[in-house]
């Protein structure tokens, strides 16, 4: 819904994430383009998806509404951001175990498709861990200076 609305101003959807607080929603949605985004993008596009979100009433009730670059630390979400980051350090969280850990920093090799299924391979400290993306948390680059 919100796509079509960000590629009219060509920037890119990257992510979006929809939380439920106490008493208010909170949509958070990150843009980017190859020039990088500015503040007034980021304003812009706002105001556009607030209107549309209002008039569809999504989310049900109360919310705020963020709209921001992805930033140094910039969530891994799509395919095509694992195949276009490999060789870059990225942190992991999944949400099962793997080896009895959920949480991985490492160097991204590759991303592998099989079918439905995507495997992330990540270098941790000398040793190829093979993460399948269906139980990823949560993947961020990790910022170095």
């Amino acid at each position: 819904m919100i796509e079509p609305i960000i590629e009219a101003e060509d920037l890119e959807l990257v992510l979006v994430e929809c939380r439920r607080g106490k008493a208010r929603w909170l949509v958070r949605i990150y843009i980017d383009s190859g020039s990088g985004v500015t503040v007034d993008d980021c304003a812009r596009v706002s105001h556009e998806i607030g209107d549309v979100l209002s008039v569809y009433d999504i989310p049900p009730g109360p919310y705020d509404l963020e709209v921001s670059s992805p930033g140094l630390d910039r969530p891994l979400s799509r395919d095509k951001d694992f195949l276009a980051f490999r060789g870059k350090t990225i942190k992991i969280r999944t949400r099962e175990s793997i080896d009895g850990r959920k949480n991985f920093t490492g160097c991204l090799v590759d991303y592998i498709t099989d079918g439905n299924t995507g495997i992330v391979v990540v270098d941790v400290e000398g040793k190829h861990c093979r993460i399948p993306r269906s139980i990823i948390d949560r993947a961020n680059l990790k910022y170095e200076l």
